[in-house]
């Protein structure tokens, strides 16, 4: 017994039609797939760990990740008001002095990432951070 695909199949190439859904599929799941190795290479390449990014808060800020001195920069890795809403800060907290150290660390590896080591261009090369 012969289905009407096998044969089809046996005889002739895929179809236009065919081959398009094909493409479609693959192309849809490679762009569903994209994004989430943006993301995984983005926070990989850019990851410092969390003593160099204690040594620049001591180069910043004391060491201190709650300082509000007044001067408009907040927190251990003394952001901008501006910079901490552009990266996604007041998601955890109004001002980076009010987020804790691992919440002003995330921020702090999201503009590393967008803007480098110069983003702390002093303490970072005393902190050894890096890109």
């Amino acid at each position: 017994m012969t289905f009407r695909n096998e044969t089809a199949a046996a005889t002739t190439t895929a179809t236009p039609k065919r081959r398009n859904r094909v493409r479609m599929a693959l192309m849809a799941g490679a762009i569903t797939a994209l994004p989430v190795a943006g993301l995984v290479t983005a926070t990989s390449a850019s990851a410092a760990p969390a003593t160099v990014w204690d040594k620049v808060a001591a180069c910043e800020a004391t060491g201190n990740w709650a300082i509000n001195s007044g001067n408009g920069f907040y927190g251990g890795l003394q952001f901008t008001q501006s910079t901490w809403a552009a990266f996604g800060g007041t998601s955890y907290a109004a001002q980076a002095h009010q987020a804790t150290k691992d919440q002003q660390i995330a921020i702090g590896e999201k503009v590393l990432a967008a803007q480098g080591p110069g983003a702390w261009p002093v303490c970072s090369v005393k902190a050894g951070l890096s890109q």
